[in-house]
């Protein structure tokens, strides 16, 4: 052991108390030491507020992307729905004007083409049901003839 005797630990004791007494007569108050705690102090604020105004700004950019990928696969989506329905009507448009050719080629040969001979019209001189008296026969082989032959 190294400290045997009384006398040792009494200079021990000593030792500590002036060593205890220089370290505070050499020491300069501490303001060096307040000062670069209070700076430190300060930076760390400054820094903890820039890393939460961050956090903040990563968050909110963080739900615009989600926001605006959910819309980019919804206006995606109703762009090909859009393309699809243009295309139908490019088709619809091309389809009509072949109809309306063919329609204008057919009208133009048909104003090209000679009249008619003449109008025929067709009489039937045949009398209506109540028109038909008691002794009026109807010819063998009409329509409506019920009679014996």
């Amino acid at each position: 052991m190294l400290f045997t005797t009384t006398t040792q630990y009494i200079a021990l004791a000593i030792a500590l108390v002036a060593g205890w007494l220089f370290g505070l007569a050499s020491h300069p108050g501490g303001r060096k030491w307040k000062a670069r705690y209070v700076a430190e102090r300060d930076a760390h604020a400054v820094t903890s507020k820039r890393v939460s105004e961050l956090e903040r700004d990563h968050d909110t950019a963080t739900k615009r992307a989600a926001e605006l990928e959910r819309d980019h696969g919804t206006v995606g989506t109703r762009v090909t729905e859009l393309e699809r329905e243009r295309d139908l009507a490019n088709e619809r448009v091309a389809e009509l004007k072949r109809e309306n050719d063919e329609l204008e080629r057919e009208n133009s040969r048909l104003s090209a083409a000679p009249p008619l001979a003449g109008d025929r019209f067709v009489r039937d001189d045949r009398p209506f049901d109540d028109d038909r008296y008691d002794g009026d026969r109807l010819s063998p082989g009409h329509p409506r003839d019920r009679g014996f032959i």
